[in-house]
């Protein structure tokens, strides 16, 4: 499950495809309450539920967020945390530590101050990030780094790898801006990179400034953009479980993930009052997901020897941008009309990897 805490932030990220609002002290805005949390967990552990994944929002917002720690761990979920580091202090750091091996990732837009302050719209937050990942890894967690790539920040890319080293991180992840709410914004103003330039990067990341880091490199972009090696050594970034994943939203409602706050069409109850077990089983669009992926993708999407793996990237992506959930993943429809989707990922309808 993907519990997404809040519906404030106390950063205004010029790229947040959630576009959370404002809230710098996480007194204006809804929180999931712990009640709520603990049903939606309780009624997820007969289904196989085992893993929490705690965001926002800024999930540290949440005046109780230690009593969500301690349900995780009551019910030995695995545990991951993302957050923009602005509250991680010590004290809350040895909160998460009590759970066995926690995964945390701390957002890095930039390797200075200028940057990834502009990124995130809040002066002081660069400074935060690094005292947060600095506070991790002295309470024994090494996080990961999440780099979201724009205009305004790609030739820091190598700049923030050295950075993560320094800060004793584990690994950097690359994101690409996907396209939905602020992201959609920054995608009309120019201000993300085409996919050409996305294209290029990511073999630099996998290609160059892999081997020259002993830490994990991964660049979200499709899979079949990824070196097969890459790929095979486990070093690439991970594809969404769609068929394995349900989030619950602030409101208290089950939702396809975080989608469920911009498209109301992919909400599919309330925790409490719709019982888990029959949202789960019986919802349409998620019964729909399971039978038509990967055979219903269209375009781009169903000629591809990867569709097998990646399940057509983002499918809350496809439907917001389309309102089909088997529309092709937008980077894919581009690089095909572009002529840069990778000939021998491209095989006859039907066939996948």
């Amino acid at each position: 499950m993907y519990f997404y805490l809040t519906e404030g932030c106390n950063l205004a990220c010029r790229h947040c495809w959630l576009a959370p609002k404002y809230d710098p002290d996480g007194s204006r805005y809804t929180m999931l309450p712990v009640e709520t949390f603990e049903t939606a967990v309780r009624e997820g552990k007969p289904l196989g539920l085992n893993a929490a994944k705690l965001t926002g929002g800024e999930p540290l917002l949440h005046p109780e967020f230690p009593r969500l720690l301690e349900i995780v761990r009551r019910e030995e979920l695995k545990l991951t945390v993302e957050t923009n580091g602005l509250l991680c202090t010590p004290a809350m750091v040895a909160e998460i530590a009590k759970s066995p091996r926690p995964f945390v990732s701390v957002s890095m837009d930039g390797a200075d101050a200028a940057t990834h302050d502009w990124v995130r719209g809040v002066p002081g937050s660069f400074e935060g990030a690094c005292r947060a990942v600095r506070n991790l890894v002295a309470g024994g967690i090494r996080p990961q780094i999440i780099f979201s790539v724009m205009r305004g920040n790609v030739d820091q890319a190598e700049a923030v790898v050295r950075l993560a080293e320094g800060l004793g991180a584990a690994s950097v992840k690359f994101n690409v801006i996907q396209p939905t709410a602020r992201g959609e914004k920054l995608h009309e103003a120019e201000g993300t990179l085409s996919v050409a330039e996305l294209i290029a990067l990511g073999h630099r990341v996998d290609c160059e400034l892999a081997p020259t880091t002993r830490l994990r490199l991964a660049f979200d972009d499709p899979a079949a953009f990824r070196p097969l090696s890459r790929m095979a050594s486990g070093d690439s970034c991970a594809v969404c479980s769609i068929f394995q994943i349900l989030g619950v939203i602030p409101s208290g409602r089950y939702a396809l993930c975080g989608i469920g706050e911009q498209v109301p069409d992919l909400v599919f109850g309330v925790v409490g009052e719709d019982a888990l077990e029959a949202v789960w089983k019986d919802s349409p669009t998620l019964n729909a997901i399971r039978a038509g992926l990967p055979g219903n993708l269209t375009g781009i999407c169903a000629r591809c020897l990867m569709k097998a793996r990646c399940l057509g990237t983002c499918i809350a992506q496809n439907y917001y941008r389309t309102g089909s959930l088997w529309a092709p993943f937008w980077f894919c429809e581009q690089a095909e009309a572009d002529g840069l989707f990778p000939e021998s990922r491209v095989g006859l309808r039907g066939e996948g990897a």
